[in-house]
């Protein structure tokens, strides 16, 4: 299983957006994945990987897991990191 060894959150104020908070997490101690989004949708807040735009419009992600264990995995593990800097701030 996938081993994060550091989640960092920076929340993001504002009434207004949808956006909640920007993660950054580090695995094995070795390799970061920054700008993972803490997005508010219409049936709870949910994670977005960090992803870069084409010349089509489109959106595509930079970096992700590639199957629903380890994406289940990453989503809960930063999601109680959010909850935990919500309750802080």
């Amino acid at each position: 299983m996938l081993n994060i060894t550091d989640i960092k959150i920076r929340l993001v104020t504002g009434d207004s957006s949808k956006l909640k908070a920007v993660a950054s997490i580090i695995i094995d101690d070795c390799f970061a994945i920054h700008d993972i989004k803490i997005i508010a949708g219409d049936s709870g807040e949910f994670i977005a990987m960090p992803s870069r735009k084409t010349p089509a419009g489109d959106f595509k992600d930079i970096a992700h897991p590639i199957n629903s264990d380890t994406r289940e995995h990453l989503r809960a593990q930063i999601m109680n990191a959010y909850k935990k800097s919500l309750e802080e701030a």
